[in-house]
C-alpha cells in the first residue's frame, strides 16, 4: 500500500512531519483519484477558525506536502486530488477485501484506529465510525470461520468429543482420507480467550457473545457458555430494553442441548504400558486400506485392553462402539443392543464408524458372519476384533498380540506392584525374574503384582511355579480370575484330537519343527494349524512354540512320547555331529542351539543317556560351554553308575574325565573329536611328562588317519601339548600343519584354535607384532562361534589382543581393545574375567607412565583372584612388583606359585619378571632358565633384550654366556631365585 490510513498515516517512501500536512493527506486519501475542492479542503482542515488568507494557507500546505510526499498530489482549477489508485490506499483495499469475503487479508491491513491523525476533526468522524463497524463485522466473520475450522472440519478430521478423555501415546488419527487435525483444542481455547477480550470491550455486541458461547462449548465449558448468555441477556434488558437476537438464542439452545454420545469405550482405570508399536500398527491399518483388523493372541495377552486403547487413539467422526461378546447370547443381538437399533445397516448407512468386536472366539462362526455382513453393507465401516483365533473372512488383517518384552513387562509389574503396595520396594533383579518366569503375559503379571498386597516378594517368587492358581480381584471377570480359568476358556473350545495333540506338544522344550512333531506325536498338519489359530501354540520361522503357562496347564504323564522325543533328538544330535567339522558347522550349530531345550530334556528322560551325551560333547566344546558340559556329564554318571552298558564305554569314560578322573584306554584309543581334545574338556592326564608322551603316541597313531579333520585335530592337540607341557620346540610346525588341514575342511573352530596358539607361540618368542597379527585373525571366527565375550581359551579374544598391542607399543589400540574387554567382563559378571582385564589395564597404565593407576588396578584385581589359576596369580604379583613400593613380597609369592607349575611359558614369564629386580649374575642365570623353558635361543622381546644387554655389559661376554648356561641346566630355577629375595 502506498498510503495507509487504518492507523497512523503511513506513506510509502518517506516520513510525513507536520500534523497539518498529515491531516491534508488523510483527507485526500478518503477520495483517492478524485478532486477535492479548495473550499471543502479549507472547511475540513480548519473547521473552527480558518486562517486570514485561507487559499494561500492551503497552497502553502500543499507545497509542503508535495515536498514530503513528492508526486502524490495533483492540482486542478477547482482544487486538489491524491494521485494514487484507490487500490493502493489501505482503507479502500480493506472494504473491497471484506466485500470479497477475504476477511483474514482485510483485517491484516489494520494497524490502529482508523484516520488516527484526524481523529479530532469532524470530517473524519463518520468515515472512521463506518470503517470501525466494518472491522468489527469482519472480525466476527473471521472468528466464526476459524471456529468452524476447529469444531466442524471435514468428515476426515472431525473430532469425537468423548474420545478426548482418553490419554493416548500419540496424536489421534482419523479413519478416513484427509489431513490430521493440528491441535484443535488449543486453537479453540485461543479463540475463546480472544472473544472474552472482545465481549469485555463491546459489552452489548451480540455476535461476539454468541461466538464466545460456541467457543466455550467446543472447549467443553458448557456452564461458562450459559453464564455468558445470562449476562448478555441481563445487560440487553437493562440498558436497551430488548431481548437477545436470533443468533444468541440459537447459541443458547446449543448450550442447553445434550450432545449425542460418539463412543461407549470405558474410561481408563489403570496405566497402559508397553504397546506403542502395536498401537502404531493398528492405527496405520485402520486408517489405511484395512477394514477388518483382528487382534489374535493367547488368553491374558491383553487383546481387549489393546483394542480399547487403539480405538480411543483414533479420530472417528461417526463413533466408536465396543461390543462385548464374552457373555453374549448372540453377536447380532449384542451389536443391536449397543447401537440401540434393530437395523444396524440402516442406522450405520452413510457413516464411517468403528465397531470393536471383543472376545469373538467362543462365538467365532456368528462373529465372522455378522462382521462380513456389516462390512459388505456399510462401505465406511471399520471393524476391530479380538479373538484367540482369526475370523477367517475375506479382507481380514491379523495383528498378533504377543507377551510384553522384558523392559515393558518390568514397567507394567512396577506400576501394578506400586498400586497394590505403595511402600514395597521391588529390586530390578526381582522384577525381571518375576516377569521372565511369567513370560511377559500381562494378565499373569497383574495377578502376581496383586499378590504382593498379602505376601513378601521372595514368597511370591517361590510360588511362581504354580502360576495357574494366581488370583485376580473380586471385580475381575470369572474367565480372568486365574490363569487356569483363562486357559480353561480356550481348552473348552477344543476338540478331543486337538486336546490330545496339545498334551503331546508339552514334551517339547523351546519349540519344535514340524518334522519333530510329526515324528514324535504324529501331528496332523490341520490340527497343528488349528492350535496355532486358537493361539494355544505359535509359529516362529519354522518352529512351533508354546508358552510355559500353557505347557503347565496341558502337561500330562506321557512316558511313551517322552522316549520317542528322546530317540528323535538323539538321532538329530548324531546326524549333526559330523557336519560340525565342516564348512557347514555354523548352520548346524545354529540348529543345535535352537534345539538346546529339547536336547537337554531328551538327555534327562532318555533310556540311553550315554548315547546322546557323546555327540553333544563336541558342540559344547566349540561353544565354550565347558561348565554346562561338566554338569550334564555328572548328571548322566549319577543315572548310569560306574559300569557303562556295552558299547557306551567311550561316552562313560569321557564323563568320568570331566569329573576329574584320568582317561581310560578306550578314550586314549578313540578318534572321536571329544576324545582327541581331552585338554579342552579339562581332563587331568597326569604329570606333564605323561601328558606329552600320551599325546605324542596318539598323534603318531593318527597321522595316517584317512580323515583330514582327524589328522588336523591330532596335530593341533600335539602342538598345544608340546607348547604347554613339552619342550615347546616344534610346536609351531605342528600348529601350522593343523591350520592347513582346518582351512581345507572349512572348520572355523580349528582355525580359531590354530590362530590362537600360533599367536601364543609368537608371543613366547617375544615377537609381539606377529602375535598381534595372528591374534587379530580369529576375531570373526570367535564371534561366529561363541561371541567375543566367551572365554575361548585362557583369556577372551579381546583381552588377549589388548595385552599384545600394549606389549607391541600400540597403546591406543590396546586401550580400545581393553575397554571392549572390560565391557564384556562386566556383562559376564565373572570375577576372574574382571580381574584379568584389570591386570591387563594395569600393565597398560604402567607402560604409559601411570604406575599409581596400575597399582590401584592390581590391588582391586587381587581382591577378585579367588579360584584363579596359579599362572595368573603369579603374573599379577610380578606386575605389582614393578609398580608397588616393595617388590620382594609379591616376587616371592609369584615364585612360590610357580615352583610346582607345569606351564613352561608361564614359568619363563615369571622368571624374566623376577630377573628385572636382581643383580646381573643372578638375573642372567634366570634369563638362561627362561630361554630353556621357552625352547628358544634368543627372545625378540624388547624388555628381555634390554635386561640381557645390561647383564652382558655388567658381566662381560664370557661370564654372561656361562650364567645363561648355568640357568638353562637348573632343575628348579624358582627355588634358586627365592634365595636372593629371602628376608634379611
Amino acid at each position: 500500500m502506498r498510503v495507509g490510513i487504518l492507523g497512523p498515516l503511513r506513506v510509502a517512501g518517506g516520513e510525513i512531519g507536520g500534523a497539518r500536512v498529515r491531516v491534508l493527506l488523510v483527507r485526500l486519501a478518503l477520495d483517492p483519484g478524485r478532486v477535492v475542492t479548495a473550499d471543502r479542503l479549507i472547511d475540513d482542515l480548519w473547521p473552527d477558525q480558518p486562517p486570514a488568507h485561507p487559499l494561500a494557507a492551503l497552497q502553502s500546505l500543499v507545497s509542503r506536502a508535495r515536498r514530503e510526499a513528492p508526486g502524490m498530489i495533483s492540482s486542478h482549477p477547482a482544487g486538489y486530488s491524491l494521485d494514487v489508485p484507490p487500490g493502493e490506499v489501505d482503507a479502500w483495499a480493506f472494504e473491497r477485501l471484506v466485500q470479497a469475503g477475504d476477511v483474514h487479508r482485510a483485517l491484516a491491513l489494520w494497524r490502529g484506529a482508523a484516520l488516527a491523525d484526524a481523529a479530532d476533526l469532524p470530517f473524519a468522524t463518520a468515515p472512521a465510525a463506518r470503517l470501525e463497524e466494518l472491522r468489527l463485522t469482519a472480525l466476527a466473520t473471521r472468528i466464526s470461520l476459524d471456529l468452524a475450522t476447529h469444531t466442524t472440519p471435514s468428515p476426515a478430521t472431525r473430532a469425537a468429543p468423548d474420545l478426548a478423555t482418553h490419554t493416548t501415546p500419540g496424536p489421534a488419527r482419523a479413519i478416513a482420507d484427509g489431513p490430521d487435525p493440528t491441535e484443535p483444542a488449543a486453537g479453540v481455547a485461543e479463540l475463546a480467550a480472544e472473544l472474552a477480550e472482545l465481549v469485555a470491550e463491546h459489552r452489548l455486541r451480540e455476535p461476539f457473545h454468541a461466538l464466545l458461547m460456541r467457543a466455550l462449548l467446543a472447549c467443553g465449558r458448557r456452564g461458562e457458555a450459559l453464564r455468558v448468555f445470562e449476562r448478555i441477556r441481563a445487560d440487553l434488558a437493562a440498558e436497551l430494553g430488548v431481548d437477545p437476537g436470533p443468533e444468541l438464542r440459537e447459541a443458547h439452545l446449543a448450550a442447553l442441548r445434550d450432545p449425542e454420545p460418539r463412543s461407549n469405550l470405558p474410561a481408563r482405570l489403570t496405566s497402559f504400558v508397553g504397546r506403542a508399536a502395536d498401537l502404531s500398527r493398528i492405527g496405520e491399518l485402520l486408517t489405511g486400506d484395512a477394514r477388518l483388523v483382528t487382534l489374535v493372541g493367547p488368553g491374558g495377552a491383553g487383546k481387549t485392553r489393546l483394542a480399547v486403547e487403539a480405538a480411543a487413539a483414533l479420530d472417528v467422526p461417526d463413533g466408536v462402539w465396543l461390543v462385548e461378546l464374552a457373555d453374549a447370547a448372540g453377536v447380532r443381538a449384542a451389536v443391536e443392543s449397543v447401537l440401540k437399533t434393530t437395523d444396524p445397516v440402516t442406522a450405520l448407512s452413510g457413516t464411517s464408524p468403528l465397531i470393536v468386536l471383543d472376545n469373538c472366539e467362543h462365538v467365532i462362526e456368528e462373529a465372522a458372519g455378522v462382521a462380513r455382513w456389516l462390512l459388505s453393507e456399510v462401505a465406511g465401516l471399520r471393524v476391530l476384533a479380538t479373538s484367540r483365533e482369526p475370523l477367517d473372512i475375506p479382507g481380514e488383517t491379523l495383528h498378533q498380540v504377543l507377551p510384553l518384552p522384558g523392559e515393558s513387562a518390568v514397567e507394567l509389574f512396577g506400576h501394578r506392584a506400586a498400586a497394590a503396595r505403595p511402600d514395597l520396594v521391588v529390586s530390578p533383579a526381582e522384577a525381571t525374574r518375576i516377569c521372565l518366569e511369567l513370560e511377559g503375559i500381562p494378565l499373569a503379571i497383574e495377578l502376581a503384582a496383586a499378590r504382593l498386597r498379602t505376601m513378601p516378594v521372595n514368597v511370591l517368587i517361590e510360588q511362581l511355579g504354580d502360576r495357574l492358581t494366581l488370583r485376580g480381584g473380586r471385580t475381575s471377570e470369572p474367565r480372568h480370575r486365574t490363569l487356569r480359568a483363562v486357559i480353561d476358556w480356550s481348552w473348552n473350545l477344543l476338540s478331543e484330537p486337538e486336546r490330545a495333540l496339545l498334551r503331546g506338544l508339552t514334551v517339547f522344550a523351546g519349540g519344535a519343527t514340524y518334522d519333530a512333531i510329526a515324528r514324535v506325536c504324529g501331528g496332523d498338519p490341520d490340527l497343528l494349524s488349528s492350535l496355532v489359530d486358537k493361539s494355544l501354540i505359535a509359529i516362529s520361522g519354522d518352529r512351533y512354540t508354546m508358552l510355559e503357562t500353557i505347557r503347565q496347564y496341558a502337561a500330562a504323564d506321557l512316558p511313551e512320547l517322552r522316549q520317542a522325543h528322546a530317540r528323535y533328538y538323539t538321532e538329530l544330535a548324531e546326524t549333526a555331529e559330523p557336519y560340525l567339522r565342516t564348512g557347514e558347522q555354523l548352520a548346524w550349530l545354529a540348529m543345535l542351539d535352537a534345539e538346546q531345550g529339547n536336547l537337554d530334556a531328551a538327555l534327562r528322560h532318555s533310556d540311553d543317556p550315554l548315547r546322546l551325551v557323546l555327540p553333544r560333547f563336541w558342540p559344547w566344546i566349540m561353544r565354550a560351554r565347558l561348565r554346562e558340559m561338566s554338569e550334564q556329564a555328572a548328571a548322566v554318571l549319577r543315572r548310569v553308575g560306574d559300569v557303562p552298558p556295552a558299547g557306551r564305554e567311550l561316552a562313560h569314560g569321557l564323563c568320568r574325565m570331566l569329573g576329574g578322573e584320568g582317561p581310560t584306554e578306550v578314550v586314549l584309543g578313540s578318534d572321536h573329536p571329544a576324545a582327541l581334545n581331552c585338554w579342552a574338556m579339562g581332563a587331568v592326564l597326569g604329570p606333564p611328562a605323561d601328558v606329552v608322551s600320551v599325546t605324542e603316541r596318539g598323534m603318531a597313531r593318527l597321522r595316517a588317519h584317512p580323515d583330514l579333520w582327524t589328522r588336523s585335530a591330532a596335530l593341533l592337540v600335539g602342538g598345544i601339548v608340546r607348547f604347554e607341557y613339552g619342550a615347546v620346540t616344534g610346536a609351531e610346525d605342528l600348529l601350522e600343519a593343523a591350520m592347513a588341514g582346518f582351512r581345507a575342511t572349512g572348520d572355523r573352530w580349528g582355525q580359531w584354535a590354530g590362530y590362537y596358539w600360533l599367536s601364543l607361540a609368537a608371543e613366547n618368542r617375544g615377537d609381539f607384532g606377529a602375535a598381534v597379527t595372528l591374534g587379530e585373525q580369529p576375531e570373526r571366527l570367535a564371534a561366529e562361534l561363541a561371541g567375543l565375550d566367551a572365554p575361548l581359551g585362557p583369556m577372551t579374544f579381546l583381552l588377549r589382543v589388548g595385552q599384545l598391542k600394549a606389549r607391541a607399543g600400540d597403546h591406543q589400540g590396546a586401550a580400545e581393545a581393553l575397554e571392549r574387554a572390560w565391557e564384556a567382563a562386566q556383562r559376564s559378571e565373572d570375577r576372574l574375567m574382571l580381574a584379568r582385564v584389570m591386570h591387563a589395564r594395569a600393565e597398560l597404565a604402567r607402560r604409559t607412565g601411570d604406575p599409581g593407576t596400575a597399582a590401584r588396578l592390581l590391588e582391586a584385581a587381587l581382591a577378585l583372584e579367588t579360584g584363579a589359576p596359579p599362572q595368573f596369580r603369579a603374573f599379577m604379583r610380578v606386575e605389582l612388583a614393578r609398580v608397588g613400593p616393595d617388590p620382594v613380597k609379591p616376587l616371592r609369592e609369584a615364585l612360590e606359585l610357580m615352583v610346582d607349575c607345569s606351564d613352561r611359558t608361564a614359568r619363563a614369564t615369571v622368571l624374566e619378571g623376577v630377573a628385572e629386580h636382581l643383580a646381573p649374575p643372578v638375573a642372567a642365570e634366570l634369563l638362561g632358565a627362561a630361554r630353556e623353558l621357552r625352547g628358544i635361543d634368543e627372545s625378540a622381546d624388547p624388555f628381555v633384550n634390554d635386561l640381557a644387554g645390561r647383564c652382558l655389559a655388567a658381566l662381560g661376554a664370557d661370564d654372561y654366556r656361562a650364567a645363561l648356561a648355568r640357568g638353562a641346566s637348573m632343575p628348579n630355577p624358582e627355588r634358586y631365585a627365592l634365595r636372593p629375595l629371602s628376608s634379611p
